[in-house]
């Protein structure tokens, strides 16, 4: 069953999440963002995957891309300063590898186009060092961490930085970076998926989506026009922009918001996305002087542009639109699962008889939640 977007409308997303905490391995999510071939185009995808590092749940999970393996020692050096490194890697890999629908062959249809040159891809499991968190908490250490390694190492830059998650990206088409990284082999509670169509930034390792923070992940179709804005907001508060792609400040807001600010998901959405003035007024009292207080204290958080986003987290996946739904998004659900795509198709492509379906409306949060304990 093959997309009907033959005209793209920006890139593609999908994502899929077990409320009950049972971990699946990366094919379903595969097999979904691969249906919406037509819409990135080659110059960037990419997956995020919660749950896949039982082992080492307890530590930070660095993914880090390299220029050179000089930039890779000049990391470690710095890294062996501010962390304690509890285990190492080189990421696996299958340089060539295509992709492969079911294991029933070659999909020729999506599958010709192999990942064959990469970064130097490496992961590192590490603790915070206790004395490090005297007056900072641990997540305040390792965000200050990332944006100095991100802004300050040359060549060096960290991909994800959560616990038991990981974001497993480059410049290709998702599906075949889903082959590249072996992404069948990995089982996780949350998985979310990008095909990249690049407009007014460049596709590059470094720039594909998901972009995360912590345990924080975005996936995003579409355009973030107050990039400017909101990138002024940031900075203050010690965020770098680094990766040359706009929806790298909807990571941060999120981080900013919800991790340092303590705001409820559902009340930063309504700053990120905020209803128009008109809306306001027509509100009950109450919830009209909360919104009207979100926005002025928080004006420069709003997005602006046509945009449709997926957030993962370690306890579930929150999807919205931009206030007037200029990009496509439809939920479904089935037992446990909560699923989130650009198109319905896609969604059916890996859960043909979904209990219900829904487009969500304009601004409105579409939240999973995990109700149990994870595997």
């Amino acid at each position: 069953m093959k997309s009907s977007c033959y005209i793209p409308s920006g890139c593609s997303i999908s994502a899929m999440m077990s409320e009950s905490g049972k971990r699946i391995d990366g094919r379903a999510i595969t097999k979904s963002i691969a249906l919406m071939h037509d819409r990135s185009n080659g110059l960037g995808g990419g997956f995020a995957a919660y749950g896949i590092y039982p082992r080492y749940a307890e530590q930070y999970a660095f993914h880090m891309m390299f220029n050179s393996f000089e930039a890779k020692g000049v990391f470690e050096n710095y890294l062996k300063d501010h962390f304690y490194i509890v285990h190492d890697e080189e990421i696996p890999t299958r340089p060539g590898a295509v992709y492969e629908e079911d294991t029933s062959g070659i999909n020729i249809e999506y599958g010709m186009n192999p990942i064959t040159e990469s970064p130097v891809l490496w992961r590192y499991f590490v603790d915070v060092p206790g004395n490090r968190t005297q007056f900072v908490s641990e997540s305040e250490y390792v965000f200050e961490k990332v944006m100095e390694i991100n802004s300050k190492i040359e060549g060096a830059f960290v991909a994800s930085s959560g616990k038991n998650m990981g974001i497993f990206k480059g410049l290709g088409y998702p599906e075949d970076i889903a082959a590249f990284y072996n992404l069948d082999e990995y089982k996780a509670y949350i998985w979310t998926a990008h095909g990249r169509f690049p407009t007014n930034t460049p596709g590059w390792w470094g720039g594909a989506h998901p972009f995360g923070l912590l345990d924080w992940s975005i996936v995003h179709n579409g355009e973030i026009s107050s990039y400017g804005i909101n990138k002024r907001y940031l900075e203050p508060f010690g965020y770098r922009m680094e990766l040359k792609t706009d929806t790298e400040v909807v990571a941060y807001m999120f981080d900013l918001l919800v991790r340092r600010h303590n705001i409820p998901i559902k009340t930063a959405i309504s700053a990120l996305s905020a209803p128009f003035w008109k809306n306001i007024d027509k509100m009950p009292e109450r919830e009209r002087k909360i919104i009207t207080a979100i926005r002025q204290v928080y004006g420069s958080a709003l997005l602006n542009g046509p945009y449709s986003i997926v957030l993962g987290h370690s306890r579930g996946i929150v999807g919205f639109n931009d206030r007037i739904k200029l990009r496509p998004m439809t939920c479904a659900r089935k037992d446990n699962m909560l699923y989130m795509s650009s198109e319905e198709s896609a969604i059916r492509e890996i859960e043909p008889n979904p209990d219900t379906v829904w487009s969500p409306k304009a601004g409105t949060p579409v939240i999973g939640e995990l109700y149990e304990e994870v595997e």
